[in-house]
C-alpha cells in the first residue's frame, strides 16, 4: 500500500526549502521499501539545493540510517526489520569495471526506480538514487547494508556518505602509510573524516588546514596532530616547516576550490599523493606548471565516495566505532527535526556545526 510521507524537494535552485506531502508507492521488483530513523545533512544536498550539482526538481537526503519495512520481488535479502545503512554505490556486477573486479568503480550502479511522489503525480529524482529526508524511501536491495544495532541512527547515518568518503579517501583513494604526513585542507565531515582515516592507518604528523577556528578545534579532537589558519600567512610554507621543509606524503583536498587544490599540489615531498575529494565548480580550471608537477613527481588522484564497497565497509567503520576507535557521537553537533532542514543549511553555511542530523520520531 502506498505510503502518505513528507519530504523535502528542491524546486528552484537557491530558493528556501521545507517537507511538503509525498506518496511513497510500493517497491518494485529487487527494491525494499525502508523508514527513514535518521539522515545526515551534507554538502552535498546544499550544493543541490543551491543549484550547483543537478537540475531541480530533486528530492533531498542521501545518508540515512534505516528500518527494513517492506521487500519487493526477488529480493532475499535484506530481509524485513533488518537495520541499515545506505549506499549511494550499489555495483551492479556486470558493467566493464565490476567484471574487471573493480566494483567501486561500477559505471552503472543499482537504484530503484523513482517510488516517491508528489499527490499531483510529479516524481522527482531522489538524489544519488536514495532520497532520506522523508520517513520512508524506496532503493535497491542491494543499497541497503546491515550493520549491528549497537550503533544509535544518527550515528549510523553519517557512515552513509561523509565519514566514507574522508575515511575511504585516506585508506584506498591514497593509501595513507604508517608514519607518513599528512595535510587535509578543508575540516568539515569529509575533512575530519580523511583526519581519522589517517589517524587509523597509523600517520604521524596529521595537519589540519582552514579559515575557520571552530573547525581548527574540531580537527583536533579528531586526530590533528598540527593546525593551520589557512587566513594567516603562508599556507605551503607553513607545511613544510612542520615537515623539516620537505613537505607531506599525502595532501587532500576538501573543499572543491581551485586555489586551494593548488596549495595542495604545492605542499607535497618528492612523489607524494595530492587527493581531490572536493566538488569543483563546472567551470573550475587549473594552470599546471608541467616542469615542476614532474620534477616533483608524484600524483593527482580523484576519490569517488572515499573508493569505498559498502558491503564491506560499513560494517567494518561501525566495528571500528564500537570499538572506540572512530569517533562518531563527536562529530554530530546539531540534532534537528525534518522542518529544520533549512535552518541547517544556514548553521552549515555559516560554519557552525561539524555535522547536522535528522532525527525522524
Amino acid at each position: 500500500m502506498p505510503i502518505d510521507s513528507r519530504a523535502v524537494i528542491v524546486w528552484e535552485a537557491g530558493a528556501p526549502v521545507k517537507p511538503e506531502p509525498i506518496v511513497v508507492d510500493d517497491p518494485g521488483p529487487g527494491e525494499i521499501l525502508v523508514r527513514i530513523l535518521a539522515s545526515g545533512v551534507c554538502h552535498t544536498d546544499l550544493h543541490v539545493r543551491d543549484g550547483k550539482i543537478g537540475s531541480p526538481p530533486i528530492l533531498l537526503g542521501h545518508e540515512g540510517a534505516a528500518i527494513v519495512e517492506a521487500v519487493g520481488p526477488g529480493v532475499d535479502n535484506p530481509k524485513v526489520g533488518d537495520y541499515v545503512i545506505l549506499a549511494w554505490r550499489a555495483p551492479c556486477g556486470t558493467c566493464r569495471f565490476c567484471r574487471r573486479g573493480l566494483l567501486h568503480l561500477c559505471s552503472a550502479s543499482l537504484n530503484a526506480k523513482p517510488r516517491q511522489h508528489t499527490p499531483a503525480g510529479v516524481f522527482p529524482p531522489p538524489i544519488l538514487g536514495i532520497g532520506t529526508f522523508a520517513s520512508h524511501t524506496v532503493v535497491a536491495a542491494s543499497q541497503a547494508i546491515p550493520v549491528s544495532t549497537d550503533i544509535a541512527p544518527a550515528e549510523a547515518s553519517l557512515v552513509g556518505c561523509g565519514v566514507m568518503t574522508g575515511i575511504g579517501a585516506a585508506w584506498y583513494t591514497a593509501g595513507v602509510r604508517a608514519g607518513s604526513n599528512v595535510a587535509v585542507f578543508g575540516c568539515g565531515t569529509v575533512g575530519t573524516s580523511v583526519i581519522q582515516g589517517a589517524r587509523l592507518a597509523n600517520a604521524s604528523r596529521i595537519i589540519a588546514v582552514d579559515v575557520a577556528p571552530k573547525k581548527l578545534e574540531w580537527a583536533r579532537e579528531m586526530g590533528a596532530t598540527d593546525t593551520i589558519d589557512a587566513s594567516r600567512g603562508d599556507v605551503v610554507e607553513q607545511i613544510k616547516s612542520l615537515t623539516g621543509g620537505y613537505g607531506v606524503d599525502f595532501a587532500f583536498e576538501c573543499v572543491g576550490s581551485t586555489q586551494v587544490l593548488e596549495q595542495v599540489l604545492a605542499c607535497r615531498d618528492l612523489a607524494g599523493i595530492a587527493t581531490l575529494i572536493g566538488v569543483p565548480g563546472r567551470d573550475s580550471t587549473i594552470t599546471l606548471e608541467l616542469p615542476r608537477y614532474f620534477d616533483l613527481g608524484g600524483s593527482l588522484r580523484v576519490s569517488w565516495y572515499g573508493d569505498c564497497l559498502p558491503s564491506r565497509d560499513f560494517p567494518l567503520l561501525v566495528d571500528l566505532y564500537k570499538k572506540g576507535r572512530l569517533h562518531l557521537s563527536e562529530m554530530i553537533t546539531q540534532r534537528v527535526a525534518l522542518d529544520d532542514v533549512e535552518d541547517a543549511f544556514q548553521s552549515m553555511v555559516r560554519g557552525e556545526t561539524l555535522k547536522s542530523v535528522v532525527e525522524f520520531a
